[in-house]
């Protein structure tokens, strides 16, 4: 197993990995809409928060020898089922043709009151 960390993505505040690579699969651990250079929230809603989390994503991704395109299984927590229209919109924005396997789950109120989080498994 190897560890990834990369500064172009927020340092884990916890104690996790910002993800693992093991058998020729990347495990990224739920990444929130932080700016990896302030460690901050991103402002502005649910469309701005969304792409946050993805590029947050791809940069642990590309630091594991992947990318979005090559994401299996993707799972996204909102406080409220009322964003999933507009977190499908930008997620199929940012995904273009590839259609990972993926559920979106309304949770309740998330950490720092974040919009989302997601995770996500991937290929190397």
């Amino acid at each position: 197993m190897d560890k990834i960390i990369t500064k172009a993505a927020p340092v884990p505040a916890g104690h996790y990995s910002q993800a693992i690579k093991h058998n020729g699969l990347v495990f990224v651990s739920g990444q929130l809409p932080l700016d990896p250079a302030t460690s901050h929230v991103v402002e502005g809603g649910i469309e701005p928060q969304a792409r946050q989390v993805i590029a947050n994503i791809s940069a642990i991704l590309e630091a594991s020898g992947s990318a979005l395109d090559k994401i299996l299984k993707a799972t996204i927590y909102i406080p409220d089922s009322s964003y999933w229209p507009e977190i499908n919109r930008v997620y199929a924005a940012c995904m273009g043709d590839h259609k990972p396997a993926r559920a979106v789950i309304p949770c309740g109120d998330l950490h720092y009151g974040v919009l989302l989080e997601m995770e996500v498994i991937a290929a190397i």
